[in-house]
């Protein structure tokens, strides 16, 4: 059995429980947003994004975890970012929250994902002199995708929490992630997954206190910020469920046979690598990503977990400031 907790969020916390107090319950006007019109070959969409910050060599386009959660847990980038000449901006892939949620299983396929991504960029007007893409998760593996896609309206690409390879993936969970985990525990999990009980209450308890607070987010549940508390609450399960399927413990869905380790080689643009000691992503894989990608770095989070930009806060923007800045006065 492979045990997958968390290829973005590993959301199904967010579709059973509440973790906390949410303010983002109901969709709000927001000042600097912007609605782009999506062309998908099921129709006509709108996704919806919000620029913060100005900067004409440095434009980040934030990638959320998912599929299917939302742009709300990048607000962390707000504390750090304010007194530095960053441009970013925010955005809620199709399907997500505060973008339209048409519901033909046929649009989410990776591809068109990707063709999601460069018509944003054409409309945001973003390009090779100032493009930078930042995934974390899921929006790791989308960014990944897109770079080997669009090389040439690339600037620079940061690869958040995310291993090149989902097999691998499952491989790590079952080697280094499943023994951690308390016997009993593991079995009563397995029980209920055995009875397709997924919305079971006790299923995501178990998960959440003997899993989540260790490798998603290190701290105790109840002290998860409201962000990240919106975002999951808001995830959209529908593509969530159909492309990583109903178990926390091993991937069933369109995402479970992904593999880009033998193409990191094609990666042509400078590269940030984020890991974490402890992630649910592999922290020697995230390495060995930067190793094999010819103009990369790897930035190492000694404190995080999946969520490094809250549980190493300082280590990850620092690193991540750095890289822009070093890409953009050519000091990569």
């Amino acid at each position: 059995m492979r045990l997958i907790y968390s290829i973005s969020f590993f959301c199904l916390l967010g579709s059973t429980m509440v973790l906390g107090q949410s303010d983002g319950d109901t969709k709000m006007p927001q000042s600097g947003s912007k609605l782009i019109p999506i062309k998908t070959e099921q129709g006509s969409f709108n996704v919806w994004t919000k620029r913060v910050g100005s900067h004409d060599g440095i434009k980040v386009l934030l990638l959320h975890g998912g599929p299917g959660s939302t742009h709300e847990y990048w607000k962390v980038f707000e504390n750090h970012f304010q007194d530095v000449p960053i441009e970013y901006y925010y955005y809620d892939q199709l399907g997500s929250f505060h973008s339209d949620k048409p519901t033909d299983p046929d649009l989410w396929q990776i591809d068109r994902f990707v063709d999601e991504v460069e018509q944003v960029r054409v409309a945001l007007q973003l390009d090779k002199s100032n493009f930078y893409l930042m995934g974390h998760s899921w929006g790791g593996l989308l960014a990944m995708e897109y770079a080997l896609a669009y090389p040439q309206h690339l600037k620079g690409l940061v690869i958040s929490n995310m291993m090149a390879s989902i097999p691998a993936y499952n491989q790590y969970a079952q080697d280094v992630l499943m023994p951690e985990l308390d016997p009993d525990v593991l079995a009563e999990l397995k029980s209920i997954e055995a009875d397709n009980d997924y919305q079971n209450p006790r299923y995501m308890d178990l998960l959440t206190n003997h899993h989540y607070v260790n490798h998603v987010l290190r701290r105790p549940v109840e002290q998860w910020p409201t962000a990240v508390n919106q975002a999951f609450s808001h995830l959209n399960f529908e593509i969530y469920l159909l492309m990583q399927g109903p178990s926390e413990l091993g991937a069933s869905g369109r995402l479970e046979n992904w593999d880009r380790s033998q193409d990191l080689k094609n990666i042509k643009v400078k590269t940030l690598v984020i890991g974490a000691q402890f992630d649910t992503m592999d922290p020697a894989h995230m390495k060995w990503m930067a190793d094999e990608i010819p103009q990369a770095r790897y930035l190492h989070c000694p404190e995080g977990s999946h969520m490094a930009m809250y549980d190493d806060e300082k280590t990850y923007f620092e690193g991540v400031t750095r890289f822009l800045i070093d890409v953009d006065e050519n000091r990569f």
